[in-house]
């Protein structure tokens, strides 16, 4: 999928772009092709208390037990080692370059119980939910979910402007000023999971910074297959 291809799926306008902006995906897209497994991964991950209902996270407040990524991803085999090993390898290059204060990669899939949930396989940043639902109802609160569902982007470079405007939004850390969020894609177009990103500062996501998410966002479905 060439980026304009991309861009387009995603609801964004590849003609707000110049050469320049194109280059740089392209560069960023190389150097995490060639980018060795991380020597280790997290199979387990601290995470918020869900509050009354599981609708939301209660932010500062850890749950006793922490989330094992064991049963989602059909057991710790080899396959599912090196899985996580190339997706950390991914977010360790993200976190090198970029100015963001969080970001995560979540694939879809079914949980125990038979339901489609976007799961987080790796990430950097404080302590987040490990599964979002991929059900309308959730989407009202949730860029995430929206995402996952609609396979449209979304880059929010001002929060409080966004909120003000109606905008539903799924407020984990409430320092978060400005979040990105977009759709990897499989090679027919159909939605295998998200990234998302978040700073506190507002207007991040632009120019080489938005390059960046957008590289990743077009290596990972690959790593995913």
């Amino acid at each position: 999928m060439s980026i304009q291809s991309y861009l387009t799926r995603c609801g964004l306008q590849p003609e707000a772009f110049d050469a320049g902006f194109y280059q740089v995906v392209a560069q960023y897209q190389q150097q995490l092709l060639t980018l060795p497994p991380a020597d280790s991964v997290q199979w387990q991950f601290r995470v918020p208390e869900l509050g009354e209902g599981g609708s939301c996270s209660l932010f500062g407040q850890l749950a006793e037990q922490p989330y094992d990524l064991t049963p989602i991803l059909g057991g710790q085999t080899d396959a599912n080692q090196q899985l996580l090993a190339r997706v950390t390898a991914v977010v360790q290059f993200y976190q090198q370059h970029s100015a963001s204060h969080w970001f995560g990669v979540y694939q879809r899939r079914m949980n125990p119980n038979g339901e489609p949930v976007l799961v987080k396989l790796a990430y950097f940043g404080a302590e987040s939910r490990a599964e979002f639902p991929l059900t309308t109802e959730f989407a009202a609160i949730s860029n995430n979910s929206t995402v996952g569902l609609s396979g449209h982007g979304r880059i929010i470079n001002d929060v409080a402007a966004y909120l003000a405007q109606g905008g539903e939004y799924y407020t984990c850390d409430p320092k978060v000023q400005a979040e990105a969020c977009l759709p990897l894609l499989d090679s027919h177009g159909n939605v295998s999971g998200i990234i998302d990103s978040e700073a506190f500062v507002q207007n991040i996501f632009t120019g080489k910074e938005l390059a960046l998410l957008i590289a990743v966002a077009m290596t990972l479905p690959a790593l995913l297959a």
